[in-house]
């Protein structure tokens, strides 16, 4: 019994809808009962923790040709010491070029036609995460949004912006000294002096113009024109976020959940 309110808790604390495909088909049952598996057990594992708040990744799609793992980073909050936890992210409006931030329960954030029922939590020391909790309610949360939405955005442009350099930059808002970083320009003029690092991906030109012909939620225009003529497109991912972070503090604690 414990275990079906508490999935119950995680399914319905914010609405099924927010990230959710625009595509109408029900999951089946068996996805379902495995991302609210990996939900409780996200929830177990955060609670141990100690945390208020934490970095959270899923295996969305299949990113192994490109060496990587985790496809999606949200910033996960307690609302108080015994509460529930709720995702805070960026997500792409259903492939089109625009984003908005979401608040979510754990179970819809996992209810996303998940690749691989796998999750990554990665928790600041506490002064970072005390900021972190300011910030996602706060207006710079907002300014640090940029609707402009592109999967492959370039790590030091404010062009465009993809889900996971949301939560860089707001994770630069919370490293940086009080009120250093407010806008975008600000967040990624410290992320570069910290020695922040993107993830190169190599794809070829015919890879990149049939992606910016079919998907709207695709652009290379803010690349520097020399490295994406050459196939390297430098942008944010959850790895490149999770190597910086446990390089500007060593004490940062990262564990996987399966």
């Amino acid at each position: 019994m414990k275990r079906l309110l508490l999935i119950a808790c995680l399914v319905l604390a914010t609405p099924a809808w927010a990230g959710r495909s625009c595509e109408e088909n029900p999951m089946p049952v068996d996805d379902a009962v495995k991302s609210m598996d990996l939900a409780q057990k996200t929830f177990a594992t955060l609670d141990a923790s100690g945390a208020q708040v934490a970095l959270i990744s899923r295996v969305g799609q299949d990113l192994s040709k490109y060496g990587l793992t985790y496809s999606h980073m949200g910033i996960v909050v307690r609302d108080h010491p015994e509460g529930r936890w709720t995702v805070v992210h960026e997500l792409n409006e259903c492939g089109t070029a625009s984003s908005n931030l979401y608040n979510e329960g754990l179970g819809n954030f996992f209810m996303s036609g998940l690749f691989r029922y796998e999750a990554e939590i990665v928790v600041p020391n506490a002064d970072t995460q005390a900021r972190l909790a300011q910030l996602v309610t706060s207006r710079t949360a907002r300014r640090l949004h940029e609707p402009q939405y592109n999967m492959l955005s370039y790590a030091f442009s404010t062009r465009y912006q993809n889900s996971n350099q949301w939560v860089l930059e707001t994770y630069a808002a919370a490293s940086a000294p009080a009120g250093q970083v407010e806008t975008r320009a600000e967040a990624q003029a410290w992320l570069k002096k910290a020695g922040f690092a993107p993830i190169t991906l190599r794809i070829r030109s015919g890879t990149r113009l049939g992606a910016r012909m079919f998907r709207a939620n695709v652009a290379f225009d803010d690349h520097p024109f020399d490295r994406r003529m050459t196939g390297h497109i430098d942008t944010i991912t959850t790895d490149s976020i999770v190597r910086f972070a446990r390089n500007l503090d060593p004490t940062t604690r990262v564990t996987t959940v399966r």
